[in-house]
């Protein structure tokens, strides 16, 4: 018999109700509009007469000196703390490609692979030719490198909700290899001081982490307190705390139990989605995002060739890489189309790869400390993201109206 829960809203929400929050929190789409919300809500508020506000926020310092890492404010903590969780995911996402997907066979990786490789360096190489001579230019080379997974997936499943499984495991694939590369592109490119002590120490952690995995150890209460300390140890040593969160998540054991019970990595994908959805991203959005738009600071983006480097990259850059990758490696026999995939809808996931949101924007602040220069930064970021997703758009919605066929 069913218990009958009491009306508690709106002061508490039943069990029921969160369940169903998080369930939605699970799907890209959703997550990909409670971000985009949380980025138009930080845009608005930035260009009230109450920006100043938000900058206060945005530089509201929470550092503890007991915790002895430095000055860390808002935007510090959304970067390097909850951004961790995101790229745990990812690294979910890239165990679970490696172990069961597209990754699996070397014939099958091929495609989106070659064109993830691709599609990192032609945007660094348009992004430097437009932007040679001007001040900080060689530091923002990976800016507009990166495809934010979420963003992505959620307007491909807007806009083509026919597309064909293949596509959409195509552009989850090169997605995922992008974040791997961007993330190790951080650790290599923007690690300005390195001490080794807690470097040595972050390491043992996330290899015990790893160990107990192989082994099989399945309480979260041993693995939360190790996953806590390696990105502790991590944020001290100089390396980008997020670096370990991809660790951590291609070292959690998707090694299917004798009873049927779900995985370590099943488990901590549904209990961490729904909160990386749901607050990492949309936190971190709501703290970047937020940039004056009035005439003067647009005037400002579009003569600044390090953030008109920017667009051209995410916009131009993302394209001929991705598409140009692609196109090579199967006229040079390298990889294979599906028989189920189209080179015009390769073409939209290629545009679509422009869209740089969550990693440009963690990029650009590792780049550049400067606020105006971050700022414009952010701007051509978010620019270069609504003209990628638009372009996108349109191809895709042609695209389903081909395989649709005549009404």
């Amino acid at each position: 018999m069913r218990r009958r829960v009491a009306a508690t809203w709106p002061f508490r929400p039943t069990v029921r109700y969160g369940t169903q929050v998080a369930m939605a929190l699970r799907t890209e789409t959703i997550g990909g509009v409670v971000m985009l919300l949380a980025a138009v809500a930080a845009l608005v508020w930035a260009n009230t007469p109450w920006a100043d506000a938000y900058k206060k926020l945005q530089t509201f310092e929470i550092s503890p000196h007991w915790l002895h890492l430095g000055h860390m404010d808002v935007q510090h903590w959304a970067s390097s703390g909850l951004l961790v969780v995101f790229f745990f995911i990812a690294g979910l996402e890239l165990r679970e490609e490696l172990t069961h997907g597209e990754l699996r066979h070397a014939k099958d990786a091929a495609l989106p692979v070659l064109a993830a490789v691709a599609g990192v360096a032609a945007p660094a190489l348009i992004f430097l030719v437009v932007s040679a001579g001007e001040t900080g230019a060689g530091r923002g080379w990976a800016v507009p490198t990166a495809t934010d997974i979420a963003f992505a997936l959620a307007v491909l499943a807007v806009t083509f909700t026919a597309c064909p499984p293949p596509l959409r495991a195509f552009l989850l694939t090169l997605a995922v290899v992008d974040d791997l590369i961007a993330i190790t592109i951080i650790a290599l490119f923007y690690t300005d001081e390195m001490h080794w002590t807690p470097l040595a120490l972050g390491v043992v952690l996330i290899a015990v982490y790893g160990l107990l995995q192989y082994r099989n150890v399945r309480s979260p209460w041993i693995y939360v307190p190790l996953a806590v300390l390696a990105w502790y140890c991590l944020q001290r040593s100089g390396v980008h705390a997020t670096v370990a969160g991809v660790a951590l998540g291609m070292l959690t054991s998707s090694k299917e139990a004798p009873d049927g019970r779900p995985t370590n990595a099943e488990r901590a994908d549904h209990a961490l989605r729904p909160f990386s959805a749901g607050v990492c991203v949309p936190v971190f959005a709501f703290v970047s995002a937020g940039v004056g738009l009035g005439v003067s600071q647009l005037g400002d983006v579009f003569q600044d060739r390090v953030a008109l480097g920017v667009i051209a990259g995410l916009v131009v850059g993302k394209f001929v890489g991705v598409f140009g990758g692609a196109w090579a490696a199967v006229r040079l026999g390298w990889a294979t189309l599906g028989e189920d995939l189209h080179w015009h809808e390769i073409a939209g996931v290629a545009l679509l790869a422009g869209v740089g949101f969550t990693v440009s924007l963690l990029i650009g602040g590792l780049a550049y400390t400067d606020p105006s220069q971050f700022e414009r930064v952010t701007t051509a970021v978010l620019i270069a993201s609504v003209l990628a997703s638009a372009a996108a758009a349109v191809v895709f919605r042609r695209r389903a109206r081909l395989r649709a066929g005549p009404d």
